[in-house]
């Protein structure tokens, strides 16, 4: 449905009065909206979806009018062009898609209870209420709420209600917005609030199912973000409250609905007593991403879908900045170097990868625009790069003046890159035009070649790939005052090599800090060079080493089987990164092993070989005054050593669970692991009947998440049954929580046909309930980061490939077959030397 005009070439609205009367127990809703603005022509056309008009005035008068499903489309002749004020009335349901206006469901007190909230990202606002649903048809909204209110009921919305009458609940006017950022909220909630230094409002608010102390880290992370982002954007936040809602049912992550953000509540809630500290750091950043949106995003927003980068990614930057200044004793660019830059580097490796920037028109194709990987990961390493070149000064200075120049309006990439060039003086388009426009990412190759040290540059795949000679402005960040800030060509002479080693006296290194999205292939000269000091490196070089080592492998460019000698000698680090970048390496070692081989036995006593000296540094248990690092590379560990069915390490996690009074109790940095064990290896109906009740009853996301990763693991046939039949049980597993029961499923040897066979049969029941959200493409993509052997890609293509059709899927299907062709043909080259490798690591 390709639209060839957007409605706001046509119709400019410029303020709406949105009446909704919401009948929750008959799942209807009443609306009538009023729309004041401009036509500029007497056809013309709102948005609607699902949406049963019964009149339409214009100006007072009737119009003739009729609806286009295809194109979710109202569409209207007026007596003439010109300002207008139109009136539309209508009804719609109230559906149970995640999508629109929709009812939350979770258990109170034994009793089934819901509230009720919006999601309109990104085309969803038409389905509840008529109008123009694009970014760039920003106007001011006026809410009038009814609804079949009980006693003692909570009432939000982007703005302060300012009054009662009649039971309808009227809402101040809001600023001038896009439509997919309007958002209201009712039912039974709780809240914690506080102020600013500069006055703004904040609150969290969740269902009563959670422990009032649950909303305690997101009220303070959400104040201090705001505070901090007041000072770096050296704008006000323009809203007189920011309200951060956990709603129980929720597809995305986390909205950034103006005023009133909306979250998972995995994302908002958890116990301060009782949370590890990785999740900690999520929700933290989860929390800045939305709230850096609060300036960029909804002050100033795109002015249409092709520029989705450029909110997604600036957040996604920002939530780093923002909390690496507030809790700087977490050191949280750690997390964005073992997260985000390994997405964005797996993914852009793969040939017909997205371009950060995308044209695009169809709604369809919007949705599956959302791919994290590029869109926020890639996204957040160009503006990384940015911000290195520019510094912090310049950054601000130019982000000053483009809130002030494009506040309340839209802008393009071109307008932010205009404003960053007039406060740094760089060309910063040009640079960025390269890495925005065209896909994928370079492997820069650094050699010693008739004694001149030369770099150069290509396009690096992981699998096939047509080299189309694309050529990046590359921020190289050199240790060697030789090399100059950009490679801009394809080859280049740095000179003499003895005399330039002989004047750094240090081995040549790129990519310094690993702030450039590209990596790096040193010849066996200056590989064995950087290898000999490699202890002294700064742990984020030490993972960027290993890291390009094992994408080289991927990309067939150097032997899978080279990387397993390199992983002993950082066995030992104290540096969650480094370790976090071993255990990487190391994982992607299982798909070379087939079950219950020998093969597997090796690379188990490799595990163990990899852990062991962790394990007996660190334990099971926190102990005082241990660091950071400590914390987070204790969880990784244990996981490698019960992978090695380490039989003392086994017999350790059984004790502490037969010792806890709850399993809930456990500590959570450890919780997963110690369940995963029993479940595994001490595991009966009776334990798996005990977790799953569990799982319904709490509401700490925290612990449901432990219980998920445990279950998804037993290696019971019967049991596996019992799981899947859960899959389509909302009471227990919620369709937003259902991909990773599904993965968890899937990716367990014992499990995995079931898992398969259930997603094939049970496409249509999937399609139905969660087809409408940009969630569900990512089902393909689970299936192919798992999918290893030849006989599973040729299911995979005989099931997929009849859904190319899809507009919502076409390019997932495409991406994620050259995923799985990519590492069948991989396996099949390199198992026998890695298999070899393995055993020879263990002499």
């Amino acid at each position: 449905m390709a639209e060839s005009t957007h409605f706001y070439q046509t119709f400019q609205p410029d303020h709406y009065d949105l009446y909704l009367d919401i009948d929750r127990g008959a799942k209807l809703i009443s609306g009538r909206t009023t729309i004041s603005g401009h036509a500029s022509a007497a056809a013309i056309a709102l948005h609607q979806k699902y949406l049963t008009v019964t009149q339409v005035t214009a100006d007072g008068a009737v119009v003739p009018f009729t609806t286009d499903d295809g194109d979710e489309a109202l569409r209207l002749t007026l007596p003439a062009a010109g300002k207008v004020q139109l009136t539309i009335d209508y009804t719609a349901p109230l559906t149970d898609t995640m999508m629109g206006i929709y009812p939350s469901y979770y258990d109170l007190n034994g009793v089934r209870q819901q509230i009720i909230g919006t999601q309109f990202e990104t085309t969803a606002a038409r389905q509840a209420f008529p109008g123009v649903d694009e970014p760039e048809a920003k106007a001011t909204f006026s809410l009038a709420l009814k609804f079949d209110e009980q006693p003692g009921e909570t009432v939000l919305a982007n703005m302060p209600e300012n009054r009662t009458e009649d039971g309808v609940h009227y809402f101040d006017e809001t600023v001038k917005m896009s439509t997919y950022l309007v958002a209201f909220a009712f039912g039974d909630l709780q809240s914690k609030l506080t102020t600013t230094k500069s006055g703004v409002k904040v609150g969290v608010f969740a269902t009563k199912a959670h422990q009032p102390k649950e909303l305690d880290f997101a009220l303070d992370i959400a104040k201090r973000s705001i505070e901090f982002y007041e000072d770096f954007y050296q704008t006000p936040y323009p809203l007189p409250h920011s309200w951060q809602l956990a709603l129980p049912d929720f597809s995305a992550g986390a909205m950034e609905n103006w005023g009133l953000v909306t979250y998972r509540e995995a994302y908002l809630t958890l116990d301060p007593d009782n949370t590890a500290l990785d999740m900690k750091q999520l929700v933290a950043t989860v929390i800045a991403h939305e709230l850096a949106h609060q300036w960029f995003g909804d002050l100033v927003t795109m002015k249409w879908w092709d520029d989705l980068w450029l909110n997604e990614s600036f957040a996604n930057m920002m939530e780093y900045v923002a909390i690496d200044a507030i809790e700087p004793d977490w050191h949280i660019w750690e997390m964005f170097q073992t997260s985000d830059v390994p997405s964005a580097l797996a993914r852009d490796a793969t040939d017909g990868v997205q371009s950060v920037h995308v044209q695009v028109e169809d709604p369809a194709e919007i949705d599956a625009l959302f791919d994290g990987a590029i869109v926020y990961a890639k996204g957040a390493r160009m503006l990384v790069m940015v911000r290195a070149l520019l510094g912090d000064d310049a950054l601000r200075k130019g982000l000053k003046a483009y809130f002030e120049a494009h506040q309340y309006g839209n802008a393009t990439g071109a307008d932010l890159w205009a404003a960053l060039g007039d406060a740094s003086g760089l060309d910063v388009g040009a640079i960025m035009a390269s890495w925005l426009e065209q896909p994928g990412y370079p492997v820069v190759t650094a050699a010693v070649t008739d004694g001149h040290l030369i770099l150069s540059q290509k396009q690096f795949f992981i699998g096939e790939g047509e080299d189309a000679g694309r050529l990046w402005q590359i921020p190289l960040n050199a240790n060697y005052a030789a090399a100059p800030q950009l490679l801009t060509t394809a080859t280049l002479d740095l000179g003499d090599y003895q005399a330039l080693r002989a004047d750094a006296g240090e081995a040549f290194r790129l990519n310094v800090g690993n702030e450039s999205h590209f990596i790096v292939r040193y010849d066996e000269t200056l590989l064995a060079d950087v290898l000999a000091t490699v202890d002294t490196l700064a742990p984020i070089d030490q993972l960027q080493l290993l890291q390009d080592q094992r994408l080289l492998a991927e990309g067939g460019q150097q032997s899978y089987a080279a990387v397993v000698p390199l992983l002993a000698q950082f066995a030992d680090t104290t540096s969650n990164v480094v370790y976090t970048a071993l255990a990487t390496v190391a994982g992607n070692l299982k798909k070379f092993v087939d079950p219950d081989t020998p093969a597997q036995a090796a690379l188990k006593a490799l595990f163990d070989q990899l852990s062991r000296g962790q394990v007996a540094r660190l334990g099971w248990s926190a102990k005082p005054g241990e660091s950071n690092d400590d914390v987070l590379i204790r969880p990784t560990a244990l996981s490698m050593a019960l992978y090695a069915d380490n039989p003392a390490e086994l017999a350790a996690a059984h004790a502490l669970f037969t010792a806890a009074a709850d399993p809930s109790a456990l500590p959570a940095e450890t919780r997963p692991y110690i369940l995963d064990n029993e479940v595994r290896n001490y595991g009966t109906p009776a334990l798996f009947n005990q977790l799953i009740d569990a799982y319904r009853q709490t509401a700490d996301p925290s612990y449901k998440e432990s219980i998920r990763w445990s279950l998804v693991s037993t290696k019971d046939p019967a049991l596996i049954t019992k799981l899947v039949a859960l899959f389509e049980v909302s009471t227990t597993i919620k369709p937003q929580d259902l991909r990773g029961w599904f993965a968890g499923v899937l990716g367990n040897d014992h499990g995995q046909q079931a898992a398969w066979d259930w997603l094939r049969n049970e496409w249509g029941w999937l399609e139905q309930t969660v087809g409408g959200d940009m969630e569900f493409p990512t089902f393909i993509t689970v299936v192919a980061r798992i999918f290893r052997t030849s006989e599973r890609l040729a299911e995979f293509k005989a099931f997929f490939t009849p859904k190319l059709s899809n507009n919502a899927l076409t390019r997932e299907i495409v991406m994620d077959t050259k995923v799985i062709e990519s590492r069948v043909a991989l396996i099949a080259a390199e198992q026998a030397a890695v298999n070899t490798a393995v055993a020879a690591a263990l002499q």
